[in-house]
């Protein structure tokens, strides 16, 4: 874990138990790597024995994103959430992302003069240049000036806060992540029978700015294998008939698909992490991935995987990867201490 200083005015060690309200509009029933450190991270501090509070869009109306049904918008939500947030009465201000309640929240806060933090997520200019080509900078300038407004931003790796600070972020804080080490680990594994060896294995959300194109159009000798649902499923099962795509799997099954491929492809040039990572290789899976932002702060050790701006290439050396190493890699990150680290950079609103 990164060991930053606290920002000034921030929580520290912990002592008497906090009401923490959490405003995110990225929440269930939606499936992704927000949700999940999210509802992990709330799930630890209400065991520490802090009332937490999530905000999300399932408690206003909502409607589905153009071109991404299963992330939902909040209507005109200032009104319902300056409700919500009263009648919990926070003691610290989290704003998770930067959708339509995290833009109400922020207003909120600055007109009670309320100190929040945020976090850098996702990287939603490189998303929407993929969708729309709308210019990287002009959506860059909405995030900084919506970041900027708070009194700390928390990014997982030491290379993305590097970027933030470049691009004008000024309160960039460190904010690790974990693995649950005991449902993600080497047994059981799923044998794929049927399946040539070796197994080639992308999870995660399938959608464009993934980049699973990358990984599904390379020669590889076995099979590979895509597990997980999103908007560009049926166009690339359509494009690539001999690549077999379970659909979504529960933890359960995902830990023992994870440990039964010989290899974990990672194409995304876009992630800010990759919680998948973590996963696999606590799996005892090795890492194939392009030299970026999440596998170049995760990947530390050539033992457990290889990186490579020729993804082919990486696929290849990594299966050569020592699996304990990986195993044991993965045993250096925890959900307890990622729950800790984000506590006590947490900044009171009185």
């Amino acid at each position: 874990m990164d060991d930053a200083p606290l920002a000034a005015g921030s929580i520290g060690a912990r002592a008497a138990s906090l009401r923490i309200l959490i405003v995110s509009d990225a929440w269930f029933p939606q499936v992704n790597g927000v949700v999940r450190t999210m509802s992990i991270v709330a799930d630890h501090l209400r065991a520490g024995g802090d009332t937490v509070e999530v905000i999300g869009p399932d408690r206003f109306v909502n409607v589905p994103m153009p071109g991404y049904a299963e992330i939902r918008l909040a209507i005109a939500p200032g009104r319902r959430l300056r409700q919500l947030v009263d009648a919990f009465a926070p003691e610290v201000v989290h704003i998770a992302t930067e959708g339509p309640l995290g833009w109400a929240m922020r207003a909120l806060c600055r007109k009670r003069g309320w100190p929040f933090t945020t976090a850098f997520h996702t990287r939603f200019p490189d998303y929407l240049h993929a969708r729309t080509r709308i210019p990287v900078a002009w959506s860059w300038a909405v995030m900084r000036r919506f970041h900027e407004a708070g009194a700390g931003t928390f990014a997982a790796t030491r290379s993305l806060r590097e970027e933030l600070a470049e691009r004008g972020f000024t309160k960039v804080r460190a904010w690790t992540r974990g693995v649950d080490l005991a449902g993600f680990r080497p047994e059981p594994r799923d044998p794929w029978e049927g399946l040539a060896r070796p197994v080639f294995l992308y999870a995660g959300r399938v959608a464009v700015e993934k980049g699973i194109e990358a990984f599904l159009s390379l020669d590889l000798p076995g099979s590979k294998v895509v597990v997980g649902d999103g908007p560009a499923r049926a166009g690339l099962m359509a494009r690539f008939p001999g690549v077999h795509f379970t659909g979504y799997r529960d933890n359960g099954a995902l830990a023992r698909s994870y440990a039964g491929a010989d290899v974990f492809v990672f194409p995304s040039r876009t992630d800010t992490f990759g919680l998948v990572l973590l996963e696999a290789l606590a799996s005892g899976t090795p890492v194939a991935a392009f030299p970026v932002t999440g596998p170049r702060d995760v990947v530390t050790d050539p033992r457990i995987g290889a990186l490579d701006d020729d993804l082919r290439a990486a696929c290849l050396r990594a299966l050569e990867a020592d699996r304990p190493a990986c195993r044991a890699h993965a045993e250096n990150w925890s959900w307890e201490a990622c729950a800790a680290q984000f506590r006590a950079a947490l900044v009171p609103v009185a």
